[in-house]
C-alpha cells in the first residue's frame, strides 16, 4: 500500500508540474511580441521548480547541516524550457557522505520522474573555497548561487565568507581563466557575432557573454559603471529568443537557423507593438544583431579592462603613441592601458571634430587599442555634428587610407561600423549593415564578410618565412610577397571595403551594382583616373577569378578568356589577392590547399600571358620544356626503365604530368606495370594518399565504361565529399582516374585502422559493379547503390535553400573539349548520377572539377564524344537526360 501511495504521489507531482509548465508555455506563446515575455517565462519556470524542490525536500529526510543551493542558470533564475536544473547539496563537512546518498538519490529521482533534467553535485564548504583552473565552470556557477531550502546559516557562510575569501585569494587566476575560456569560445565562432545562423548562447554577443559581463563585475576589485540601458534591453531580448528556440526545437538547441528566423519574424518576436504588416526575416535579424552587438561591446570592454590581451601592448599615453606613429600625436585623445580616451570637452569637444575622430580610428587601426566606453558614447552623441563638419576630398582619403592599411584595420572598421561612423564616411555601406543573404555557403553577414576579408589580407602582411610550411601556410607564404610588392595596397583595401555594397540593392548582379555605387565614393575622395580605374575594375570583376577556378586552369583557353578581365600585372595581383581573401572569408574551411594551389597556378599562368603575350605554340614550347624536365626526374627514379616509362606516358595529356610530382608518376607507372601480366586481383590498382585536409585516391586500370561513375559512387557511399576529380588515359588504354576528397565524418582521421578497409571496400565495390556491367545485370541493385540509398534516406529532408538546377554547355571555353557545367542541390550520389548519364551518352570525361558551396553543387566537366566536341543536337539530348537523372537522384 505504501508503495502504491508513493507511485500515486509521483504521478500527481508530474501531472501538476506538467500542467504548470503547459500553462506557462501557453502564456508565453500568446505574448511573443512582448520583449519581457522571455524574462517572465524563465523566472516563472524557476519558481515552479523552486516549489517542486521545496516540496520534495520536505518529503525527504535530510540530516541537519545540509543546504540545497541553486547554481548556474537555475541560480540566476534563467531556467529555459529545456535547460538542466543545476543543484548543489552543500555540506558543512561534519556529515558522512554515506548518510546523504539515500536522500539525495530519492530527491533527484523524484525530479527525474517529473521529467526534469537534473545536474546534481555534492560539495562541502571547504571544497567550494578551492579554485581549480581545470574546472573554472564550478567557481563561476557559485557566483550565481541562490538559497533554496535547508540550513540557511550554512548558505550564509558560503556567500559571506567562503566565496569572498576565494575571490580575494584567487581573483587574478579566476579572471585569467575566465578570459581564456571566453576568448577560446569566441575563436570557435570566428571572433564575430555576425553569423547567418548564430548560436545565441555561445556566439560572441550571445547570452554567455552577458554572463561573462556579470561575472567580471562581481570578480574585479573596481567594477566599471553599470552597463548602458541597451545592454539590459539586449539581454532581455536574448532571453526571449532562447525561450522561443527551446520551444520550437523541443530541446536545448540554441541555433537561430533560417526556419527559426522566419518564424520569429512572422510572430514579430520581441517587437512591441507588433507591426501592422508582416516583417521579413532579414529585418528581424538586424534587430537581433543590434542587440547582440550591444552585449558584445559591453562584454569585450569589460573583459579587456579585467584581462588585457598580451598581443596588444599597454601604452602609457601620448608619448608611446608618438613612438608608434612616428608623427606628432594628434590632440584630442590619449591611450591609457591599451584604451583610447577622448580628452575632456572644453571650449570645443574633440568628439565633434572629424579630424580628431578620423585620427582616433587611424590609431585604433595602427595599434589595436580599443575605445573606452565613454569615448564610444561621446562619439555616438556627436554623430549629427560630425556629419555636418565632415568634408570629402583628399584629406578624407588620406585618413581613410591610414585606417584601411593599419594592421588592425578590421578592429577599427568594426568599431566605426558599430557606432554609425563608417556609414557617415561611406554612406553606401549602410545597405549591407547586418545584411543576411541566404545561400548555405557563407557563414557571415555581408558586412562582417567584408571585415573578415580585410582581416585575411592583413594577415598576409604578417606572414613570416618558415622552413617547412604545410597546408594553407605554404600558400599564404606564396601569396604574401604578392601583397608586399603591390604598389597601391590601399586601393585593394578600399575595393575590398566596397565590393559587396551592391548586395543591399541587387543580389543577382551585385558586382555591377557595387561598382556603380563605388563610382560616387572614388569621386568624393577625388582619386585620380588610374586609381579610380583600379578600384572600379576590381569591384566589377571581383568574381571573375573565382569563376575561372571552376575551369581547367591548365587549359590555355581558360587563361586566354580570363586575362582580358585584368589587362595589367597590378590589376592581376590585386584580383588574385582579393580572390584568395574572398574565398577564405566565406567560412573557415572554404579555402582548401587545393583551391589555393589552383589560384596560384592561374595567377602565374595569367602573369606569364600578360608579360609575354605569347600564342598557343610558344606556350606549348615552354610547357614542353617543363614536361621534359619532369620526365627526366621520373626516369631517374626508375633506372633502366626509360623505354617502359615513355610507353606508359605516351598519349597522356600534358595536364596529367603537370599536376603530379615525380614520386606520384613513379607510383602510377609501377601500378600500371602490374596490369600487364598480374593476377586477376591486380586488374584494379588503387593508390590512396591520406591527408587530414584533402585525401586523394587514384584508380589505375584498363579503360572501360562506368569506371568514373563507380569510383564517384563508392566514395559518396562512404560519406566522402569529392572536391575535384580528373580522368586521363594513355595511348594503350590505361586509365588514371584521381579523386580528391574530404572526410566529412572524419572516419579515416579518427580510425586509422579503417583506412585499409576503406581502400579494400572501394576496390571490391568497383570490381563488383564492373562485373555486373560486363554481364549486363541491372545496376540499381549494386552494393554501391544500396549504400547510396541509405545515405539519401538519412539526409536532411528539407534543404535550407532552394537551388535552381542548371545544365549549361560551352564549346568556346576549351580548344579540344565541350565544357559542361551542372548546378544543382547537392545530394548523395549526384556525381555518380551525372557520370552514369555521360557514360550512357558515350561521352569521355577529360577533366572533372567538383565544387560544393553549402548545399549547392557546381560540377564542371570537360567532355568529348568520339574525340570531338559535342554538337548542339548532342548537347540538347544530353541536357534532357541529365535533368532527369538529377531529379531521380534527389528522390
Amino acid at each position: 500500500m505504501a508503495e502504491d501511495a508513493q507511485i500515486a504521489a509521483a504521478i500527481e507531482r508530474r501531472r501538476q508540474y506538467e500542467s504548470d509548465i503547459l500553462a506557462l508555455r501557453t502564456s508565453f506563446k500568446e505574448r511573443l511580441h512582448l520583449p519581457s515575455a522571455g524574462v517572465t517565462a524563465v523566472y516563472d519556470r524557476s519558481a515552479i521548480v523552486d516549489a517542486l524542490v521545496s516540496q520534495l525536500w520536505a518529503e525527504t529526510s535530510f540530516p541537519p547541516g545540509v543546504t540545497l543551493v541553486a547554481v548556474g542558470g537555475y541560480g540566476r533564475r534563467e531556467l529555459f524550457p529545456y535547460s538542466d536544473v543545476d543543484l548543489m547539496f552543500l555540506l558543512d563537512g561534519r556529515i558522512p557522505e554515506k548518510e546523504l546518498k539515500t536522500p539525495v538519490r530519492q530527491l533527484n529521482q523524484c525530479l527525474w520522474d517529473c521529467g526534469l533534467r537534473v545536474s546534481p553535485m555534492t560539495r562541502t564548504l571547504a571544497e567550494c573555497e578551492k579554485f581549480n583552473p581545470e574546472n573554472v565552470e564550478f567557481t563561476l556557477a557559485l557566483l550565481d548561487a541562490r538559497f533554496l531550502v535547508g540550513d540557511l546559516a550554512l548558505f550564509t557562510k558560503l556567500t559571506e565568507k567562503s566565496l569572498p575569501r576565494l575571490i580575494a585569494r584567487d581573483r587574478k587566476k579566476i579572471i585569467a581563466r575566465l578570459a581564456e575560456v571566453t576568448r577560446t569560445r569566441h575563436r570557435k565562432y570566428g571572433d564575430t557575432l555576425f553569423h547567418l545562423e548564430p548560436n545565441i548562447k555561445d556566439c560572441p554577443g550571445g547570452l554567455r557573454d552577458a554572463h561573462v559581463f556579470a561575472w567580471l563585475t562581481r570578480l574585479v576589485e573596481h567594477p566599471s559603471p553599470a552597463p548602458d540601458p541597451s545592454f539590459l534591453e539586449a539581454r532581455q531580448f536574448l532571453l526571449l529568443v532562447r525561450t522561443f528556440l527551446h520551444l520550437r526545437h523541443q530541446r536545448d538547441d540554441n541555433t537561430l537557423d533560417w526556419h527559426a528566423q522566419d518564424e520569429a519574424a512572422s510572430a514579430s518576436l520581441g517587437i512591441s507593438p507588433p507591426p501592422r504588416s508582416p516583417i521579413d526575416a532579414a529585418y528581424w535579424m538586424r534587430l537581433y544583431f543590434r542587440h547582440a552587438r550591444s552585449i558584445e561591446r559591453n562584454a569585450a570592454r569589460c573583459l579587456e579592462e579585467a584581462a588585457p590581451t598580451k598581443s596588444q601592448s599597454r601604452l602609457p599615453g601620448m608619448a608611446a603613441l608618438r613612438r608608434l606613429s612616428g608623427e606628432p600625436a594628434q590632440p584630442g585623445f590619449e591611450i591609457h592601458q591599451n584604451t583610447i580616451v577622448l580628452a575632456p570637452a572644453g571650449a570645443e569637444d574633440p568628439a565633434e571634430n572629424p579630424e580628431v575622430m578620423l585620427s582616433l580610428f587611424a590609431t585604433v587601426a595602427r595599434t589595436g587599442a580599443r575605445c573606452s566606453g565613454e569615448t564610444e558614447q561621446r562619439l555616438e552623441r556627436a554623430l549629427p555634428l560630425l556629419s555636418a563638419h565632415l568634408e570629402d576630398g583628399p584629406g578624407l582619403w588620406r585618413r581613410l587610407e591610414q585606417i584601411l592599411t593599419g594592421q588592425y584595420a578590421g578592429l577599427a572598421l568594426r568599431s566605426m561600423h558599430a557606432l554609425g561612423i563608417l556609414e557617415l564616411v561611406i554612406p553606401e555601406f549602410h545597405g549591407i549593415d547586418a545584411l543576411v543573404i541566404r545561400d548555405a555557403y557563407h557563414r557571415y553577414t555581408v558586412d562582417e564578410h567584408t571585415f573578415v576579408l580585410i582581416d585575411i589580407l592583413h594577415a598576409l602582411t604578417a606572414v613570416t618565412p618558415s622552413k617547412n610550411p604545410v597546408g594553407l601556410d605554404q600558400w599564404a607564404a606564396r601569396f604574401s610577397p604578392i601583397l608586399r610588392d603591390l604598389p597601391h595596397p590601399s586601393l585593394l583595401y578600399l575595393a575590398a571595403l566596397l565590393h559587396d555594397t551592391g548586395k543591399g540593392h541587387s543580389t543577382s548582379a551585385h558586382a555591377v551594382e557595387s561598382a556603380r555605387m563605388a563610382q560616387s565614393v572614388v569621386q568624393r575622395l577625388e582619386l585620380d583616373a588610374y586609381e579610380s580605374g583600379l578600384v572600379l575594375n576590381l569591384i566589377r570583376n571581383h568574381l571573375e577569378m573565382s569563376a575561372a577556378l571552376r575551369r581547367d586552369v591548365f587549359d590555355a583557353e581558360t587563361v586566354r578568356s580570363f586575362a582580358p578581365k585584368v589587362l595589367t600585372p597590378e590589376a592581376l595581383r590585386m584580383l588574385t589577392l582579393f580572390t584568395y581573401a574572398d574565398i577564405a572569408a566565406v567560412h573557415p574551411d572554404a579555402l582548401t590547399p587545393w583551391k589555393a594551389e589552383n589560384l596560384h597556378r592561374l595567377y602565374m599562368a595569367t602573369a606569364d600571358y600578360l608579360d609575354r603575350n605569347v600564342d598557343d605554340e610558344r606556350v606549348g614550347v615552354a610547357t614542353e620544356s617543363e614536361v621534359g624536365e619532369l620526365i627526366h626526374r621520373v626516369s631517374a627514379l626508375l633506372p633502366g626503365k626509360r623505354a617502359e616509362l615513355d610507353r606508359f606516358l605516351e598519349g597522356f595529356p600534358q595536364r596529367y604530368l603537370l599536376t603530379r610530382n615525380p614520386d606520384q608518376l613513379r607510383s602510377h607507372f609501377n601500378m600500371a606495370s602490374l596490369l600487364e601480366a598480374g593476377p586477376a586481383q591486380d586488374t584494379i590498382q588503387l593508390d590512396f594518399r591520406y591527408s587530414p585536409e584533402v585525401s586523394e585516391l587514384t584508380l589505375i586500370t584498363r579503360d572501360r565504361p562506368m569506371l568514373f561513375a563507380s569510383m564517384a559512387g563508392a566514395l559518396a557511399a562512404w560519406g566522402m565529399n569529392i572536391v575535384t576529380a580528373d580522368a586521363f588515359s594513355n595511348a594503350h588504354s590505361i586509365v588514371v582516374d584521381s579523386f580528391r576528397f574530404t572526410d566529412t565524418f572524419r572516419t579515416l582521421e579518427m580510425n586509422e585502422e579503417e583506412r585499409d578497409r576503406f581502400v579494400e571496400s572501394i576496390r571490391k565495390a568497383i570490381g563488383e559493379e564492373l562485373s555486373r556491367e560486363e554481364k549486363g545485370e541491372l545496376i540499381g541493385a549494386s552494393p554501391i547503390e544500396t549504400m547510396l540509398a541509405s545515405r539519401r534516406r538519412n539526409r536532411r529532408k528539407t534543404p535550407k535553400v532552394q537551388v535552381e538546377t542548371r545544365v549549361d554547355f560551352n564549346n568556346a571555353a576549351s580548344s579540344h573539349s565541350t565544357l559542361l557545367q551542372v548546378v544543382s542541390l547537392d545530394t548523395p550520389g549526384l556525381l555518380r548520377a551525372l557520370s552514369l548519364t555521360l557514360a550512357a551518352h558515350e561521352c569521355n570525361i577529360e577533366v572533372a572539377l567538383v565544387d560544393t558551396e553549402g548545399e549547392m553543387a557546381i560540377d564542371v566537366f570537360y567532355i568529348t564524344h568520339s574525340g570531338a566536341k559535342l554538337t548542339p543536337e548532342a548537347q540538347d539530348s544530353l541536357r534532357r537526360t541529365l535533368l532527369e537523372a538529377i531529379q531521380a537522384n534527389a528522390r
